[in-house]
Protein backbone atom coordinates (compact mmCIF):
# COMPACT_ATOMS: atom_id res chain seq x y z
CA UNK A 1 0.00 0.00 0.00
CA UNK A 2 1.47 3.40 -0.51
CA UNK A 3 2.49 5.91 1.70
CA UNK A 4 -0.41 8.07 1.63
CA UNK A 5 -2.87 4.98 2.55
CA UNK A 6 -0.86 4.24 6.09
CA UNK A 7 -2.14 6.48 8.68
CA UNK A 8 -3.71 4.44 11.09
CA UNK A 9 -5.00 7.22 13.56
CA UNK A 10 -7.59 10.47 12.34
CA UNK A 11 -6.54 13.88 12.79
CA UNK A 12 -7.93 13.88 16.56
CA UNK A 13 -8.72 10.97 18.86
CA UNK A 14 -7.83 7.56 19.05
CA UNK A 15 -7.86 5.04 15.94
CA UNK A 16 -10.75 4.32 14.17
CA UNK A 17 -10.29 1.02 14.74
CA UNK A 18 -10.70 1.33 18.53
CA UNK A 19 -13.84 3.69 17.97
CA UNK A 20 -15.30 1.08 16.40
CA UNK A 21 -15.50 -0.97 19.90
CA UNK A 22 -15.73 1.47 22.49
CA UNK A 23 -18.24 4.06 20.54
CA UNK A 24 -20.34 6.40 22.80
CA UNK A 25 -23.30 4.57 25.09
CA UNK A 26 -26.84 5.68 24.98
CA UNK A 27 -27.60 8.29 27.67
CA UNK A 28 -28.31 6.72 30.59
CA UNK A 29 -26.94 3.08 29.19
CA UNK A 30 -30.21 1.34 28.58
CA UNK A 31 -33.34 3.69 27.01
CA UNK A 32 -33.09 7.02 24.94
CA UNK A 33 -35.94 8.49 23.28
CA UNK A 34 -35.18 10.23 20.25
CA UNK A 35 -38.22 12.85 19.48
CA UNK A 36 -39.16 16.06 17.40
CA UNK A 37 -37.73 14.41 14.33
CA UNK A 38 -39.73 13.22 10.82
CA UNK A 39 -38.91 9.00 11.02
CA UNK A 40 -38.96 7.29 8.77
CA UNK A 41 -40.96 3.74 8.63
CA UNK A 42 -41.47 1.04 6.48
CA UNK A 43 -45.22 2.38 6.57
CA UNK A 44 -43.92 6.00 5.59
CA UNK A 45 -42.99 9.49 7.36
CA UNK A 46 -44.40 10.10 10.67
CA UNK A 47 -43.83 13.56 11.90
CA UNK A 48 -42.55 14.77 14.74
CA UNK A 49 -42.16 10.62 15.78
CA UNK A 50 -40.61 9.04 18.58
CA UNK A 51 -37.66 6.25 18.33
CA UNK A 52 -37.48 4.46 21.48
CA UNK A 53 -34.37 2.59 22.12
CA UNK A 54 -33.75 0.21 25.11
CA UNK A 55 -30.84 -2.12 25.74
CA UNK A 56 -29.51 -1.86 22.22
CA UNK A 57 -32.73 -2.38 20.18
CA UNK A 58 -35.93 -0.68 19.26
CA UNK A 59 -38.67 -0.55 21.65
CA UNK A 60 -42.57 -0.31 21.41
CA UNK A 61 -42.76 1.28 24.73
CA UNK A 62 -40.33 3.25 27.44
CA UNK A 63 -40.50 4.24 31.04
CA UNK A 64 -42.00 7.90 31.00
CA UNK A 65 -38.89 9.03 32.94
CA UNK A 66 -36.39 8.25 30.04
CA UNK A 67 -34.16 10.60 29.22
CA UNK A 68 -35.18 12.46 25.64
CA UNK A 69 -33.07 14.02 22.87
CA UNK A 70 -34.88 16.71 20.78
CA UNK A 71 -34.13 16.44 16.86
CA UNK A 72 -36.33 19.09 15.92
CA UNK A 73 -35.33 19.40 12.07
CA UNK A 74 -34.04 16.28 11.96
CA UNK A 75 -34.80 13.34 9.85
CA UNK A 76 -34.48 9.90 11.34
CA UNK A 77 -33.81 6.98 8.91
CA UNK A 78 -32.44 3.51 9.02
CA UNK A 79 -28.63 2.70 9.48
CA UNK A 80 -27.13 1.89 5.71
CA UNK A 81 -26.95 -1.27 4.58
CA UNK A 82 -23.71 -1.82 2.15
CA UNK A 83 -23.66 -5.17 0.27
CA UNK A 84 -20.46 -4.20 -2.08
CA UNK A 85 -17.64 -2.69 -0.13
CA UNK A 86 -14.17 -2.98 -0.58
CA UNK A 87 -12.95 -0.44 2.04
CA UNK A 88 -12.25 3.29 3.32
CA UNK A 89 -10.19 4.64 5.73
CA UNK A 90 -6.98 4.28 4.14
CA UNK A 91 -7.63 0.30 4.28
CA UNK A 92 -8.10 -2.69 2.26
CA UNK A 93 -10.73 -5.36 2.83
CA UNK A 94 -8.50 -7.61 0.01
CA UNK A 95 -5.24 -7.39 1.67
CA UNK A 96 -5.65 -5.39 5.19
CA UNK A 97 -4.95 -6.78 8.76
CA UNK A 98 -7.52 -7.13 11.11
CA UNK A 99 -6.79 -3.68 12.40
CA UNK A 100 -6.91 -2.24 9.21
CA UNK A 101 -10.40 -3.91 8.63
CA UNK A 102 -11.73 -2.60 11.31
CA UNK A 103 -10.93 1.05 10.71
CA UNK A 104 -12.16 0.73 7.38
CA UNK A 105 -15.48 -0.53 8.76
CA UNK A 106 -15.41 2.24 11.35
CA UNK A 107 -14.65 4.92 8.55
CA UNK A 108 -18.29 3.92 6.66
CA UNK A 109 -19.62 3.25 10.14
CA UNK A 110 -19.35 6.88 10.50
CA UNK A 111 -20.60 7.80 7.12
CA UNK A 112 -23.95 5.95 8.05
CA UNK A 113 -22.95 2.39 7.26
CA UNK A 114 -24.25 0.08 10.31
CA UNK A 115 -23.81 -3.06 8.40
CA UNK A 116 -21.16 -3.85 5.60
CA UNK A 117 -20.52 -6.41 3.27
CA UNK A 118 -16.76 -7.16 2.75
CA UNK A 119 -15.80 -7.29 -1.05
CA UNK A 120 -12.40 -8.69 -2.45
CA UNK A 121 -11.07 -8.20 -5.59
CA UNK A 122 -9.53 -10.52 -7.98
CA UNK A 123 -6.22 -12.45 -7.01
CA UNK A 124 -4.61 -15.87 -7.01
CA UNK A 125 -7.66 -18.58 -6.06
CA UNK A 126 -5.50 -20.03 -3.15
CA UNK A 127 -4.76 -16.52 -1.67
CA UNK A 128 -8.61 -15.41 -1.81
CA UNK A 129 -9.59 -18.77 -0.04
CA UNK A 130 -7.17 -18.18 2.81
CA UNK A 131 -8.42 -14.30 2.75
CA UNK A 132 -12.10 -15.84 2.66
CA UNK A 133 -11.40 -17.77 6.12
CA UNK A 134 -9.58 -14.61 8.02
CA UNK A 135 -12.71 -12.39 6.90
CA UNK A 136 -15.07 -15.38 8.33
CA UNK A 137 -13.47 -14.52 11.97
CA UNK A 138 -14.67 -10.63 11.85
CA UNK A 139 -17.73 -12.14 10.19
CA UNK A 140 -18.63 -14.55 13.41
CA UNK A 141 -17.68 -11.41 15.53
CA UNK A 142 -20.06 -9.57 14.30
CA UNK A 143 -17.94 -6.79 12.55
CA UNK A 144 -18.72 -7.82 8.82
CA UNK A 145 -22.04 -8.87 7.59
CA UNK A 146 -20.37 -11.24 4.93
CA UNK A 147 -18.30 -12.05 2.12
CA UNK A 148 -18.70 -11.00 -1.17
CA UNK A 149 -16.19 -12.02 -4.09
CA UNK A 150 -16.02 -9.93 -7.17
CA UNK A 151 -13.62 -11.83 -9.43
CA UNK A 152 -11.38 -13.72 -10.15
CA UNK A 153 -14.26 -15.30 -12.42
CA UNK A 154 -15.10 -12.53 -14.56
CA UNK A 155 -15.19 -11.54 -18.04
CA UNK A 156 -11.95 -9.81 -19.90
CA UNK A 157 -13.83 -8.25 -21.38
CA UNK A 158 -15.27 -6.68 -18.69
CA UNK A 159 -12.51 -6.66 -16.28
CA UNK A 160 -12.72 -3.10 -14.90
CA UNK A 161 -9.78 -2.52 -12.59
CA UNK A 162 -9.26 -6.56 -11.85
CA UNK A 163 -5.82 -8.02 -13.17
CA UNK A 164 -6.52 -10.06 -16.51
CA UNK A 165 -4.17 -12.65 -15.59
CA UNK A 166 -5.16 -14.13 -12.40
CA UNK A 167 -8.80 -14.21 -14.17
CA UNK A 168 -10.25 -17.82 -14.36
CA UNK A 169 -13.43 -19.06 -15.70
CA UNK A 170 -15.97 -19.86 -12.85
CA UNK A 171 -15.47 -23.68 -12.55
CA UNK A 172 -18.25 -24.76 -10.46
CA UNK A 173 -15.31 -26.64 -7.95
CA UNK A 174 -13.25 -23.56 -7.59
CA UNK A 175 -16.67 -21.68 -6.77
CA UNK A 176 -17.02 -24.08 -3.90
CA UNK A 177 -13.24 -24.17 -2.22
CA UNK A 178 -14.04 -20.14 -2.00
CA UNK A 179 -17.39 -21.24 0.02
CA UNK A 180 -15.36 -23.96 1.85
CA UNK A 181 -12.73 -21.31 2.96
CA UNK A 182 -15.53 -19.26 4.04
CA UNK A 183 -17.17 -21.00 6.77
CA UNK A 184 -20.68 -19.74 5.73
CA UNK A 185 -19.86 -16.01 6.01
CA UNK A 186 -19.92 -15.98 1.79
CA UNK A 187 -22.32 -13.87 0.85
CA UNK A 188 -22.21 -13.06 -3.18
CA UNK A 189 -20.12 -13.82 -5.98
CA UNK A 190 -19.84 -11.80 -8.97
CA UNK A 191 -19.77 -13.85 -12.33
CA UNK A 192 -19.62 -13.38 -15.99
CA UNK A 193 -22.38 -16.35 -16.06
CA UNK A 194 -21.79 -16.60 -19.65
CA UNK A 195 -18.37 -18.37 -19.27
CA UNK A 196 -17.42 -21.82 -19.17
CA UNK A 197 -19.13 -23.11 -16.08
CA UNK A 198 -20.86 -20.01 -15.25
CA UNK A 199 -24.53 -21.38 -15.26
CA UNK A 200 -23.59 -24.68 -13.19
CA UNK A 201 -21.84 -22.46 -10.66
CA UNK A 202 -24.74 -19.93 -10.56
CA UNK A 203 -26.80 -23.21 -9.81
CA UNK A 204 -24.30 -24.49 -7.00
CA UNK A 205 -24.77 -20.85 -5.11
CA UNK A 206 -28.29 -20.84 -5.47
CA UNK A 207 -27.99 -24.32 -3.98
CA UNK A 208 -25.82 -22.56 -1.12
CA UNK A 209 -28.15 -19.96 -0.45
CA UNK A 210 -25.00 -17.30 -1.64
CA UNK A 211 -26.38 -14.84 -4.08
CA UNK A 212 -24.91 -15.34 -7.48
CA UNK A 213 -24.55 -12.00 -8.90
CA UNK A 214 -24.18 -11.05 -12.78
CA UNK A 215 -21.24 -8.66 -13.45
CA UNK A 216 -18.20 -7.99 -15.55
CA UNK A 217 -19.67 -9.81 -17.89
CA UNK A 218 -19.51 -9.64 -21.80
CA UNK A 219 -23.12 -11.58 -21.85
CA UNK A 220 -25.94 -11.63 -24.08
CA UNK A 221 -29.46 -10.49 -23.59
CA UNK A 222 -30.38 -14.17 -23.96
CA UNK A 223 -27.27 -15.18 -21.96
CA UNK A 224 -28.21 -12.95 -19.02
CA UNK A 225 -31.86 -14.60 -18.94
CA UNK A 226 -30.20 -18.35 -18.73
CA UNK A 227 -28.68 -16.87 -15.99
CA UNK A 228 -31.50 -15.61 -13.53
CA UNK A 229 -33.54 -18.65 -14.49
CA UNK A 230 -30.70 -20.65 -13.26
CA UNK A 231 -30.91 -18.29 -10.07
CA UNK A 232 -28.68 -15.23 -10.42
CA UNK A 233 -30.16 -12.59 -8.20
CA UNK A 234 -28.42 -9.45 -8.28
CA UNK A 235 -26.99 -7.51 -11.20
CA UNK A 236 -23.55 -5.93 -9.68
CA UNK A 237 -23.12 -2.34 -10.22
CA UNK A 238 -25.93 -2.41 -12.90
CA UNK A 239 -24.67 -0.27 -16.18
CA UNK A 240 -20.78 -0.55 -15.03
CA UNK A 241 -19.02 -3.41 -16.93
CA UNK A 242 -21.21 -5.19 -19.10
CA UNK A 243 -22.22 -3.95 -22.86
CA UNK A 244 -24.41 -0.91 -23.13
CA UNK A 245 -27.90 -1.10 -23.78
CA UNK A 246 -28.42 -1.40 -27.74
CA UNK A 247 -32.05 -1.08 -29.46
CA UNK A 248 -30.81 -4.50 -31.43
CA UNK A 249 -28.02 -6.31 -29.19
CA UNK A 250 -30.29 -4.98 -25.84
CA UNK A 251 -27.55 -7.25 -23.62
CA UNK A 252 -27.71 -7.92 -20.14
CA UNK A 253 -28.93 -4.68 -18.66
CA UNK A 254 -32.35 -4.81 -20.50
CA UNK A 255 -32.75 -8.61 -19.02
CA UNK A 256 -31.25 -7.35 -15.21
CA UNK A 257 -34.15 -4.77 -15.69
CA UNK A 258 -36.89 -6.48 -16.42
CA UNK A 259 -36.56 -9.41 -13.82
CA UNK A 260 -37.87 -9.47 -10.88
CA UNK A 261 -36.50 -11.42 -9.19
CA UNK A 262 -33.62 -9.52 -9.68
CA UNK A 263 -31.62 -6.13 -7.46
CA UNK A 264 -30.08 -4.06 -9.34
CA UNK A 265 -26.74 -2.51 -8.08
CA UNK A 266 -26.11 1.47 -8.70
CA UNK A 267 -23.27 3.33 -7.51
CA UNK A 268 -24.58 6.74 -7.03
CA UNK A 269 -21.71 9.30 -6.93
CA UNK A 270 -22.02 11.03 -10.10
CA UNK A 271 -18.74 9.23 -12.19
CA UNK A 272 -20.53 5.82 -12.19
CA UNK A 273 -23.62 6.77 -13.79
CA UNK A 274 -25.42 9.66 -15.67
CA UNK A 275 -28.52 10.91 -13.44
CA UNK A 276 -30.65 9.73 -16.74
CA UNK A 277 -29.25 6.06 -16.17
CA UNK A 278 -30.17 5.95 -12.43
CA UNK A 279 -33.69 7.61 -13.00
CA UNK A 280 -33.90 4.67 -15.63
CA UNK A 281 -33.04 2.47 -13.53
CA UNK A 282 -35.38 3.24 -10.67
CA UNK A 283 -37.94 3.79 -13.44
CA UNK A 284 -38.04 0.44 -14.71
CA UNK A 285 -37.30 -1.69 -11.77
CA UNK A 286 -38.88 0.28 -8.69
CA UNK A 287 -37.45 1.19 -5.63
CA UNK A 288 -38.19 -2.29 -4.08
CA UNK A 289 -35.36 -3.65 -7.00
CA UNK A 290 -32.58 -1.10 -6.28
CA UNK A 291 -29.82 -1.43 -3.66
CA UNK A 292 -27.37 1.68 -3.49
CA UNK A 293 -23.82 0.63 -2.83
CA UNK A 294 -20.52 2.60 -2.59
CA UNK A 295 -17.80 0.06 -4.31
CA UNK A 296 -16.01 1.86 -2.33
CA UNK A 297 -11.72 1.31 -2.43
CA UNK A 298 -9.62 1.98 0.43
CA UNK A 299 -9.26 5.99 -0.17
CA UNK A 300 -13.36 6.28 0.74
CA UNK A 301 -13.19 8.20 3.95
CA UNK A 302 -9.06 9.28 3.66
CA UNK A 303 -8.23 11.32 0.48
CA UNK A 304 -6.57 11.50 -2.72
CA UNK A 305 -3.15 9.65 -3.62
CA UNK A 306 -1.68 6.87 -4.90
CA UNK A 307 -3.15 3.44 -3.42
CA UNK A 308 -3.30 -0.73 -4.45
CA UNK A 309 -6.18 -2.31 -5.63
CA UNK A 310 -5.30 -5.98 -5.57
CA UNK A 311 -2.07 -6.23 -7.44
CA UNK A 312 -3.02 -2.67 -9.29
CA UNK A 313 -1.72 0.63 -8.70
CA UNK A 314 -4.77 2.91 -8.46
CA UNK A 315 -4.51 7.05 -8.32
CA UNK A 316 -7.28 9.10 -6.68
CA UNK A 317 -7.73 12.51 -8.07
CA UNK A 318 -10.41 14.72 -6.75
CA UNK A 319 -12.01 12.02 -5.16
CA UNK A 320 -11.98 10.03 -8.44
CA UNK A 321 -10.66 6.65 -8.73
CA UNK A 322 -8.55 5.59 -11.13
CA UNK A 323 -6.23 2.84 -12.83
CA UNK A 324 -2.78 4.29 -13.42
CA UNK A 325 -2.41 2.09 -16.14
CA UNK A 326 -5.38 2.30 -18.43
CA UNK A 327 -7.48 4.51 -16.76
CA UNK A 328 -9.93 2.63 -15.86
CA UNK A 329 -12.25 3.70 -13.07
CA UNK A 330 -11.48 1.76 -10.21
CA UNK A 331 -13.98 1.59 -7.38
CA UNK A 332 -15.18 4.77 -5.74
CA UNK A 333 -14.58 6.82 -2.89
CA UNK A 334 -17.97 7.53 -1.75
CA UNK A 335 -19.61 7.12 1.21
CA UNK A 336 -23.54 6.13 1.51
CA UNK A 337 -24.65 9.23 3.40
CA UNK A 338 -23.61 11.00 0.19
CA UNK A 339 -25.14 9.11 -1.71
CA UNK A 340 -28.39 9.14 0.21
CA UNK A 341 -27.87 12.93 0.21
CA UNK A 342 -26.95 12.94 -3.93
CA UNK A 343 -30.56 10.63 -4.27
CA UNK A 344 -32.27 13.27 -2.63
CA UNK A 345 -31.11 16.52 -3.51
CA UNK A 346 -29.39 15.79 -6.96
CA UNK A 347 -31.70 12.99 -8.26
CA UNK A 348 -35.27 14.42 -6.80
CA UNK A 349 -36.19 10.42 -5.48
CA UNK A 350 -38.65 10.44 -2.54
CA UNK A 351 -36.94 10.05 0.80
CA UNK A 352 -39.00 7.01 1.64
CA UNK A 353 -37.61 5.75 -1.68
CA UNK A 354 -33.82 5.94 -0.93
CA UNK A 355 -34.45 4.42 2.74
CA UNK A 356 -35.91 1.45 0.91
CA UNK A 357 -32.61 1.35 -1.97
CA UNK A 358 -30.27 2.21 1.28
CA UNK A 359 -31.30 -0.02 4.02
CA UNK A 360 -34.56 -1.84 3.29
CA UNK A 361 -33.78 -4.13 -0.08
CA UNK A 362 -29.72 -4.25 0.88
CA UNK A 363 -31.00 -6.27 4.17
CA UNK A 364 -33.48 -8.12 2.77
CA UNK A 365 -30.54 -9.48 -0.16
CA UNK A 366 -28.18 -10.33 3.26
CA UNK A 367 -30.97 -12.43 4.90
CA UNK A 368 -31.00 -9.51 7.57
CA UNK A 369 -34.23 -7.42 7.56
CA UNK A 370 -35.40 -9.68 10.43
CA UNK A 371 -32.41 -7.30 12.53
CA UNK A 372 -31.52 -4.74 10.19
CA UNK A 373 -32.78 -2.35 7.57
CA UNK A 374 -35.36 -0.61 8.57
CA UNK A 375 -37.02 0.82 12.20
CA UNK A 376 -39.63 -1.50 13.54
CA UNK A 377 -39.38 -2.79 17.30
CA UNK A 378 -36.96 -5.37 17.89
CA UNK A 379 -34.93 -4.74 15.74
CA UNK A 380 -31.04 -3.64 15.96
CA UNK A 381 -31.25 -0.13 17.17
CA UNK A 382 -29.30 1.07 14.01
CA UNK A 383 -29.98 4.75 12.83
CA UNK A 384 -28.91 7.36 11.28
CA UNK A 385 -29.94 11.49 12.40
CA UNK A 386 -30.08 13.92 9.35
CA UNK A 387 -30.27 17.53 9.36
CA UNK A 388 -33.05 19.13 6.84
CA UNK A 389 -30.33 19.20 3.74
CA UNK A 390 -29.64 15.73 4.73
CA UNK A 391 -26.08 16.23 6.08
CA UNK A 392 -25.47 13.12 8.77
CA UNK A 393 -25.46 14.60 11.85
CA UNK A 394 -25.55 11.43 13.84
CA UNK A 395 -24.89 7.59 13.98
CA UNK A 396 -26.03 5.21 16.25
CA UNK A 397 -25.44 1.10 15.77
CA UNK A 398 -26.80 -1.24 18.07
CA UNK A 399 -27.94 1.38 20.70
CA UNK A 400 -24.88 3.26 21.00
CA UNK A 401 -23.82 6.40 19.43
CA UNK A 402 -20.92 6.02 16.85
CA UNK A 403 -21.69 9.64 15.90
CA UNK A 404 -23.52 11.32 19.09
CA UNK A 405 -25.75 14.24 17.07
CA UNK A 406 -24.67 18.10 18.71
CA UNK A 407 -28.31 20.07 18.80
CA UNK A 408 -29.84 22.45 21.22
Amino acid sequence: MAASATRAHTKDGPPLADRVRHSGRTRDGGTTILTGARVVLPTGVVDQGRVIVERGRIAGAAHPDAPALDLSGHWIVPGFVDIHNHGGGGASFTSGSAEDVLRGVATHREHGTTTLMASTVTGDLGFLAHRAGFLSELVEQGDLAGIHFEGPFISPCRKGAHSEALLRDPDPAEVRKLLDASRGAARMVTLATELPGGIDSVRLLAEHGVIAAVGHTDATYEQTVEAIEAGATVATHLFNAMPPLGHRAPGPIAALLEDERVTVELINDGTHLHPAALELAFHRAGAQRVAFVTDAMDAAGFGDGRYQLGPLEVEVKEGVARLVEGGSIAGSTLTLDTAFRRAVTVDRLPVEDVVQAISANPARLLGMYDTVGSLEPGKDADLVVLDDSFTLKGVMRKGEWVVEPQVG
